[in-house]
């Protein structure tokens, strides 16, 4: 069951859903509309260097070390997306999900139909998750595309479970992006099947 705007803002409101960032409670309960809320673009991003590195082996931990680099991009400045290009890319909101919820991260029609999108497959966040949201953006189309920090890049659809989980992500020997702030690339080498 997918929360309305009237059961999220309750949500955050009671304290149950956390959501942070740099506007006042106030203007973070504007992002939400009739089933979701719209997150925003941070102002980091992780780029590949792809003319370094031949191969990624999930099976080779020190092929994916030095794998990005970082940037910033200040507010009012593009981040140009390439045609073909993959990066990381990271919510301006932090937030921290009850036990009971499970959140959907999904992209904006409007940036689909150009091109961009911002999750190649990590787009469920599990209940018991804090953090900030890393966005696996790509640009689908053939001409470049800018990006603000700051602009609208997708939303949070917030599903009720049956009941609250046993083990939420934070407990788990296996959550690996926990209280992440920045983009965070692949810990696929830490799984267990890969040590």
């Amino acid at each position: 069951m997918i929360l309305s705007d009237r059961d999220i803002k309750k949500r955050i409101n009671d304290g149950s859903v956390e959501v942070s960032s740099d506007k006042p409670l106030e203007e973070i309960l504007k992002q939400v509309h009739a089933s979701s809320m719209d997150i925003r673009l941070g102002n980091h991003f992780k780029v590949y260097r792809h003319s370094q590195v031949a191969l990624l082996d999930p099976m080779n931990k020190e092929g994916f070390k030095d794998l990005t680099s970082t940037l910033e991009v200040h507010d009012g400045k593009p981040f140009y997306v390439q045609p073909g290009e993959f990066i990381l890319g990271v919510t301006k909101e932090t937030i921290k999900v009850p036990n009971d919820l499970v959140v959907r991260v999904e992209g904006r029609s409007s940036l689909g139909r150009l091109g961009i999108v911002v999750h190649s497959t990590a787009g469920f966040v599990d209940p018991g998750f804090e953090g900030t949201i890393t966005l696996e953006i790509s640009n689908l189309n053939r001409l470049p595309i800018a990006l603000y920090p700051g602009m609208r890049i997708g939303q949070f659809a917030f599903e009720l479970m049956t009941s609250e989980c046993d083990e939420p992500y934070y407990a788990k020997k296996s959550s690996k992006y926990h209280g992440q702030n920045l983009p965070e690339e692949s810990r696929i080498t830490d799984d267990p099947e890969f040590n």
